[in-house]
């Protein structure tokens, strides 16, 4: 089962860090909600910090959160490590991308719901 990490996750179903949490799950990751807050979204723990994530190496990162918070989250994103790092929109800039590609991950920038959407059920 691939996993991801959905940093700037939400409990507020509107907003897109609840909606990919929805759209993973569905197409069967294993779906790890980060926001400080902590709690629970859509029946799944939430981890105040991705250090806490109970596991490494993720197959996928997916970030909504204003790209001045990402740049301050890269070097933890780098020392969990993940295959893909989803800089969704609203979320990137030129200076996340850089340092992000420096630090030798993986930046796409692009909806990483449409991307799982447009996948068959794994």
């Amino acid at each position: 089962m691939p996993s991801v990490a959905i940093i700037g996750a939400s409990a507020d179903p509107l907003k897109y860090g609840n909606q990919s949490v929805r759209a993973h799950r569905d197409q069967g990751y294993d779906v790890f909600p980060v926001n400080p807050k902590g709690g629970e979204i859509e029946g799944l723990p939430v981890y105040a910090r991705l250090a806490d994530v109970p596991i490494d190496n993720l197959d996928r990162v997916s970030m909504y959160v204003p790209s001045r918070i990402g740049l301050s989250l890269l070097d933890e994103i780098a020392a969990k490590g993940c295959d893909e790092l989803w800089l969704n929109p609203g979320s990137e800039s030129d200076e996340l991308v850089e340092r992000a590609r420096e630090l030798g991950l993986n930046p796409i920038q692009a909806c990483s719901i449409v991307d799982v959407r447009s996948r068959p059920r794994q």
